[in-house]
């Protein structure tokens, strides 16, 4: 029997925190209630928030945070021979992001595979991972997801008096942050226990509009009209929709997640759900009638770091991950379930483990 252990995590976000207070200088304030919903108190931007300019790109980050992964691992690069990335802000539409890592980390010859599912994405790329290495095609994967929101946010208030900026072009800046994350996993032959036990995924809005919407820049429409456009690319987030149907997701994400795992919630110690601990997320479970037994039985076991490192999308698992492991949160012998959403067109994935790595011993 081969099982599949998680054996190294790294995490890298971009210069100093901005504060809350710092964003609404740039942006102007919200009403307190919608800030505390948030339950953002800093985040960090790979760009300057007084210029714009770019301090460092996506490929810069994720390849710093797959070094750390590797370090912890006690790994070198050539080790790998699968190299799975997520992400939704590439540095190009081509070549992928994947490969710029590829070639950061001099690995001339490494399958690749490039993730588009925001939040749930490094999830996705545990699973496949998994297989490829239960398979024996491979033997040990590296699974980044790395994100780079902030050039994006840059051209709401450049430029621009905060009082003029309209609450909804508000709501992203306070909310995203950049970072990257990355996993290393090793096919342990003839290991019984431990390891990545299942995992579920599934996209559930065939029916429903975008929750999150990044439009420009693409092939929708011809690249001259998009020129005409006030901003190039501009995100567009649903707040209302994503409060009604991401506590859908997340309460489907671990009862099918728990299903086909084949354990019991009761046995597990602890979860890593981003935004599982914000304030609205746990309002609307309740007024929704979602606040389940599996949830219930979750209660005081929830990992979530984005009060302190910000709404990073594919980076969020990863990079809440080895925060929690670095910690000491997470230590050999727990049973961890990480849990991935995106509003973007609703999507989940999940993935029971029994965590078997012992503390880093690198900072």
């Amino acid at each position: 029997m081969t099982a599949i252990h998680i054996i190294g995590t790294g995490g890298y976000q971009p210069g100093e925190p901005i504060s809350t207070d710092e964003i609404a200088r740039l942006v102007g304030p919200l009403p307190d209630e919608v800030r505390e919903g948030l339950s953002i108190e800093r985040r960090f931007w790979m760009i300057d928030p007084e210029t714009g300019e770019h301090r460092e790109n996506n490929s810069d980050m994720a390849y710093k945070a797959a070094v750390r992964a590797l370090e912890s691992a006690g790994l070198e690069p050539g080790d790998v021979d699968l190299l799975v990335l997520a992400t939704g802000t590439p540095d190009f539409p081509l070549p992928p992001l994947v490969n710029m890592v590829q070639e950061r980390l001099g690995l001339v010859r490494c399958a690749t595979l490039e993730l588009r599912s925001g939040g749930a994405g490094v999830v996705q790329g545990l699973d496949i991972a998994r297989m490829y290495l239960q398979s024996g095609v491979y033997r040990t994967a590296l699974v980044i997801g790395s994100e780079a929101i902030s050039p994006v946010l840059a051209p709401v208030f450049l430029g621009k008096d905060p009082d003029k900026i309209r609450m909804r072009d508000r709501m992203p800046v306070y909310m995203f942050g950049d970072g990257a994350g990355a996993i290393v996993l090793r096919a342990e032959e003839g290991a019984t226990s431990g390891g990545i036990l299942g995992a579920a995924m599934e996209a559930i809005g065939g029916d429903r509009k975008p929750g999150i919407h990044s439009v420009g820049g693409g092939t929708h429409a011809p690249i001259h009209e998009q020129l005409k456009a006030k901003r190039l690319v501009d995100l567009k987030v649903d707040v209302v929709g994503a409060g009604d149907f991401t506590p859908v997701m997340v309460t489907e994400a671990i009862s099918s997640t728990l299903r086909r795992s084949g354990v019991d919630v009761g046995t597990v110690d602890l979860c890593l759900v981003p935004e599982g601990n914000v304030g609205w997320m746990l309002e609307s479970l309740q007024e929704l009638g979602l606040d389940t037994a599996d949830w219930k039985a979750l209660d005081g076991k929830i990992i979530d770091s984005l009060a302190t490192m910000g709404a990073v999308g594919c980076a969020a698992v990863p990079l809440f991950l080895d925060d929690a492991w670095r910690s000491g949160r997470i230590k050999p012998g727990d049973r961890l379930m990480l849990v991935g959403v995106e509003s973007t067109k609703w999507i989940y994935a999940g993935a029971v483990v029994d965590w078997t790595a012992p503390a880093p011993t690198l900072p």
